[in-house]
């Protein structure tokens, strides 16, 4: 059976904080940051390594802020 990781990567210049991928993720995966982007705005980050590139987050975000890249790791 394969294992799908995923790889979330944010416009943080774009990413306005909703927090709208937060709430979408099952795997409680993002957070908002300590810093601020260009616009005065804390953006989504990726705070844990257990993304299963449901891509969620991607769907849910209304400033299409978010890309997640999916991959699949065969297991022997």
């Amino acid at each position: 059976m394969a294992k799908v990781q995923g790889e979330i990567v944010v416009d943080v210049e774009i990413c306005k904080g909703c927090e709208l991928c937060i709430v979408a993720c099952p795997e409680e995966t993002l957070g908002l940051s300590e810093t601020i982007n260009k616009k005065g705005y804390r953006y989504a980050v990726q705070l844990k390594d257990n993304c299963t590139g449901c891509a969620n987050c991607a769907i849910v975000c209304p400033d299409a802020a978010i890309t997640v890249y999916r991959v699949v790791n065969k297991r022997k």
